[in-house]
Order: structure tokens, then sequence, then C-alpha cells
């Protein structure tokens, strides 16, 4: 008689298969902003609702799905039961709280989670599922046109960027360096975050023009604006600011291989001997087996910009060696996120 096999679970394809379902209830809830409205309250489905305008039939349904994802707490049952955030809900998810990181999920609600739905002509053609597909300007063309758009996705890659920068100024040793530029800054966060880590350390966050001012005001109401400056120009058509460490915190993703290498060049030409390049991505493994968020990621740059692509730790070693750079290492910072560091 022939043995049988064990039961295979088909319960992770099926997870998988519906998680668009649990993503877009936790996008909708941050879109309503449902975290922001109950800030530090506990309050019934109906109350919520109403102030919500949520019809009364979504209304158990929506909230209870929050709840058995972890995402809200509820006290009792029934109508009368009342909801509240979780923990980390309080933390990420308030709009009103300093570590709120929905600006992301807005961004990916708003726009990625339909651009997505064309992952089969991306992976056909190689071309941008985005804006570029409907005639329409890309992402970085639309957002430099519009202040505040602008400001809006900065202030949105602002939440998603903060644990792994507070990460780097706490792992990376700086004992050796007086002067750090962060390249692609922002809000100048990475540079906040490293001075308020440092005290020793003079920092620079260099951005396109239309960013500079958006960045002097950050910096000033963190109380930085002695030890963190700023400085405006194209990483493309101008030289990089010199300094002791050059860091491009999802930076170099966004772009080709070309583009990559010559952003690489040009901060080797802007380090002295002993300077150090960081690269700070969702860095995938080596052996692209391991970091889903990092290849998934990949992916996202393809609907984005085609030809643009996130990479291992060993091909930045690869890219690196080949314009001079003599030692390398990778640090993990936080979830699916690495710094790469190049030595010069």
């Amino acid at each position: 008689m022939q043995a049988t096999s064990p039961q295979l679970d088909p319960g992770p394809i099926l997870q998988t298969a519906f998680s668009f379902w649990s993503s877009k209830v936790l996008l909708t809830a941050v879109e309503l902003d449902v975290f922001t409205k109950l800030a530090d309250r506990r309050i019934t489905g109906a109350e919520l609702g109403a102030e919500l305008d949520l019809h009364p039939r979504a209304i158990s349904d929506f909230f209870d799905a929050l709840v058995a994802m972890r995402f809200l707490e509820r006290e009792g049952d029934g109508p009368s039961a009342k909801y509240f955030n979780t923990a980390a809900g309080a933390v990420y998810l308030d709009r009103g709280q300093p570590r709120y990181v929905g600006g992301i999920l807005v961004m990916l609600n708003a726009r990625l989670f339909k651009f997505w739905h064309n992952l089969p002509e991306a992976l056909r053609t190689g071309r941008p599922q985005n804006e570029i597909r409907d005639g329409q300007k890309g992402m970085f063309e639309e957002l430099y046109d519009e202040l505040p758009r602008l400001e809006q996705f900065l202030g949105a890659m602002t939440g998603l960027s903060r644990i792994n920068f507070e990460a780097f100024a706490a792992k990376f040793d700086f004992s050796r360096f007086k002067t750090l530029c962060d390249i692609g800054g922002a809000t100048g966060l990475l540079s906040i975050e490293v001075a308020k880590a440092h005290p020793y350390l003079r920092c620079i966050s260099f951005d396109l023009p239309q960013v500079e001012p958006i960045a002097r005001g950050h910096i000033a109401a963190a109380g930085f604006s002695d030890r963190v400056g700023t400085a405006s120009g194209d990483f493309f058509k101008d030289p990089l600011p010199k300094a002791d460490i050059i860091t491009m915190g999802m930076i170099l993703h966004d772009w080709n291989l070309e583009r990559k290498m010559h952003l690489i060049r040009a901060a080797y030409d802007a380090l002295p001997a002993g300077g150090a390049l960081v690269a700070i991505e969702a860095l995938i493994d080596d052996a692209r087996r391991e970091n889903v968020f990092g290849l998934l990621m990949s992916l996202n740059m393809l609907i984005e910009f085609g030809d643009a692509f996130d990479y291992s730790g060993a091909d930045f070693r690869k890219w690196c060696e080949e314009v001079g750079f003599t030692r390398f290492e990778v640090i993990h910072l936080a979830g699916a996120s690495s710094a790469a560091i190049a030595y010069k």
C-alpha cells in the first residue's frame, strides 16, 4: 500500500493572494484619519463612524476588521463597545504625533495601489506604470512643480526614514569624522538625527533649490541651525559638497546603473582619504532569497521609473570598487533596511 503524503497547507498561498484586502483596509483607515480621530479617546463605533461620515452598514465590519488585524483595540462587545488605539497606532498612525508614519501610507493609497495593478505590463515592457503611462509628468517633475505636494511627499518620506536614520546615528562609528553631507537630504532629517547624537559633528543637507527652504524650516524647528546647514544644487550636474562622510538615504535605488555610478563617483571625488560613502536602503540580501521588502521595493522602482532598481550589499561593493573605494561593510539598521558603507 502506498503511504499517503502529509497534507500540504495552502494557507500561505491564500493569505498572500488576499492580502490586498487587509492592505486596503489599513490604508483606508489612515486616509480617513481613524487613528487621529481616536487619539487618546475611547468611543463607540457609532460615534466614531458618525465623525468619519460612514454608512451604518460599514461601521462594525470596518472597525472590527481593524481590531482583528491588531491595528485597533476594542473594550467590550456589541453596540456599546468602545474602540481605541493600540500602543503602536497611537505612536505611528496618529497624525498629531511626532513619529507619525501615515504620510507614506496615504501616498501608497493615493498613487501606488492603482499603479501596481499594471505590474504585468511593467514586467513585459520594462516601462514605468505611473503617471507617465497616461502622458502626464513623472513623479519627481510633478512634485517639484508644486510646493504643497512636494512638502507632503517630503513629510511622507520623513516618517518612513526616521527609524533608519536614528539607527544609523546610533550604530555607525562617527568618532574619526568631523563633517557629514547628506545628499538628497529632503527635510534634513538624517543630518538632524546625526547632529543630535554626535554634538561634535557638523552636517550639511544637500538637495535641489526648491527643497532648501523646507529643510531650513525643519532644521530650525528642531533647534539645530547652528550645526546643520543646507546647500542646494543638482547632484547630476554639480559637484557634491566636500565632507568626511557622504550619505545617501534611499537615493541610489531611484536610478539606473549609469546614474548610480555617476553618484558614486561624485561621492568619491568629494571625500577625503579615509572618508566614507553611506547608502541607506532596503538592501537586498546577497543571495536574493530573504529580503522580501527589498525585492518588492525594486519592483516598485520598475513601476515608478522603469530602469531604476534596488540592489544588494555585494552589488554596492562591486560598483564602489570600480570607482576606487577600498574597504566595505554593511550595518543592519531596522526592519528590512541597512547601511552599505564604502571607505576611500
